[in-house]
């Protein structure tokens, strides 16, 4: 009798489980998309998006198109842009298969407030935009916009901001950017408008040789968050820099950053007197076995929060960053 119980028990619990999981597969929470290959046909669940939706599908699609579902896709993501309607919710859904080159100024213009270009991830395989030309770059140029899922290459050799943020309230989740053929000079930079930046979760696979300046620029962003990142490349002015006009009470932590360049910036302020937190949780690497583990994050008015751990050498333990500590009077 106990062990038919038993397992009675286990049979209600993995029905309920199943249960459970089907209905938040198909009742995402809000602000994400849930999604599955059914029939070899990629199948949305739209969660509770309270605007329009539009489809983006490069293979399959046309900007001839109206864009309401797969079958009816645009090619290009500012076809899907030009549809959508300011401060509505409005979702531009891009097929993991989807390619487009950026090949000018603006290539891809967010430009309407509050849209979400939101790219769907099968595996390793997500959206891909490749920049040809030196100019050719992603903007968040409205506030509240979002960037998600979305992979851009370098297709050419010192392209400058490939992702330019130029308004408030914006986020940029779970993209990445990968060295193909040039390197970014500056990968992700904003202007002085970017206030309250959200950088969740970038992953920027650069090149080790020299040409890059940094992987992410802040610029005047005020109250902007970087985390949960990773960043290798050459970074000659920091992988992490605030530059041009000092960026007040930002917030850098949960990420790892490599660093090929002699210089070993990991986070610096060019700018002067940009303020904020940096830390805790931060895997710092270092180029140089030198006498260079407090310098990796150069600000004069940051403050550090442990754990910070630098590494410059392979084949060693890295140590906690020797930043003075607060004196407690």
């Amino acid at each position: 009798m106990r062990k038919l119980l038993i397992g009675l028990l286990a049979a209600l619990l993995t029905t309920a489980c199943v249960a459970d999981a089907q209905t938040n597969a198909n009742n995402p929470p809000r602000g994400m998309l849930g999604s599955k290959w059914l029939g070899g046909n990629l199948v949305i669940y739209p969660g509770d998006v309270a605007g329009n939706m539009y489809f983006v599908d490069s293979n399959n699609g046309s900007d001839t198109n109206g864009g309401t579902s797969w079958n009816d896709a645009l090619a290009t993501i500012d076809a899907a842009v030009n549809k959508c309607t300011a401060s509505n919710d409005d979702w531009i859904v891009v097929h993991p298969a989807h390619t487009e080159d950026l090949d000018a100024d603006s290539a891809v213009d967010i430009d309407v407030a509050g849209v979400t270009v939101y790219g769907i991830r099968h595996g390793r395989q997500m959206p891909t935009l490749d920049a040809t030309a030196a100019a050719g770059d992603v903007k968040l140029a409205a506030a509240g916009v979002t960037l998600h899922n979305i992979r851009i290459t370098g297709g050419i050799d010192a392209t400058t901001g490939v992702i330019e943020v130029s308004s408030t309230d914006c986020a940029v989740i779970d993209c990445e950017y990968r060295d193909v053929t040039g390197q970014a000079t500056d990968v992700l930079i904003t202007t002085a408008a970017a206030d309250r930046l959200l950088i969740d979760g970038f992953r920027l696979f650069g090149a080790a040789g020299a040409g890059g300046n940094s992987g992410i620029a802040l610029v005047g962003a005020d109250d902007a968050e970087v985390r949960n990142f990773w960043l290798y490349g050459n970074f000659a002015t920091g992988a992490i820099d605030c530059r041009t006009t000092k960026s007040e009470r930002i917030h850098i932590h949960s990420g790892a950053i490599w660093t090929e360049n002699s210089n070993d910036l990991a986070v610096d302020d060019n700018a002067t007197s940009s303020t904020g937190f940096i830390g805790p949780d931060l895997m710092l690497m270092l180029q140089d076995d030198a006498a260079n583990v407090t310098e990796a994050i150069t600000g004069a008015t940051f403050m550090v929060f442990d754990p910070v751990y630098v590494c410059n050498a392979a084949n060693q333990k890295a140590l906690l960053i020797n930043w003075t500590a607060v004196a407690d009077s």
